[in-house]
């Protein structure tokens, strides 16, 4: 896999689970529909500095994991695979069942000059607390690193793709939050993004859990 493939590949994943309505989403929509547009565009960048974070550390633990042992990294590769797997599986049984997820509640009014730190301060302060956000990097990273390439680097990289990716979508609902909002409510929709999204996390799953070791 070169790195071009990789970065391609990953960033199908990251696009996805970007789509997928969360905990980041409903912050930012609220942010967006109670406060103001530069308050909602302060919270998605900080949770993109969160999603940085958690790159840059997932990447370090990575090389280091690398450097020391292969089976380690074998081990991650089936921690990989068994992740996307029961994520997949989880989207898709909740597309069957038609349920909805529930939208988690926003963080209180900012009000005054700090708005815009409070705004950065809360989103980064989502990612960094939510440890399914590093569960992800964890298990996915090593996956997209190409032999020979500088696990840090790509992982940084990775990392950037995916905050490039939910910075655009972030966007896409900032300036339409009435037609994102009432779309994302659409239990449908809903029901159509899981599938997809459960579709390829299996396909990915099952792709590296049969992948022989090198």
């Amino acid at each position: 896999m070169t790195l071009l493939q990789a970065v391609l590949s990953f960033a199908v994943v990251a696009g996805l689970l970007t789509l997928v309505p969360g905990m980041d989403t409903a912050l930012v929509l609220r942010s967006s529909i109670s406060r103001s547009r530069p308050f909602a565009f302060a919270t998605a960048i900080g949770i993109s500095t969160g999603a940085m974070i958690w790159g840059v550390a997932a990447a370090v633990g990575v090389s280091a994991l690398l450097a020391a042992s292969e089976v380690a990294y074998r081990l991650l590769t089936i921690a990989g695979a068994a992740y996307m797997l029961w994520l997949g599986l989880s989207l898709l049984w909740k597309s069957l069942r038609h349920g909805k997820a529930a939208a988690p509640e926003g963080a209180a009014p900012a009000a005054g000059r700090n708005d815009l730190f409070k705004g950065w301060l809360t989103g980064t302060g989502t990612n960094l607390l939510n440890p399914k956000v590093g569960v992800f990097y964890i298990a996915t990273i090593p996956q997209f690193i190409p032999a020979g390439e500088s696990p840090l680097l790509v992982g940084v990289l990775l990392a950037g793709v995916h905050c490039v990716l939910t910075m655009a979508w972030f966007t896409l609902l900032i300036f339409g939050t009435g037609y994102a909002s009432r779309w994302l409510k659409g239990a449908r929709s809903i029901r159509i993004i899981d599938s997809i999204t459960g579709t390829v996390l299996v396909g990915f799953g099952l792709r590296l859990a049969l992948e022989p070791a090198h």
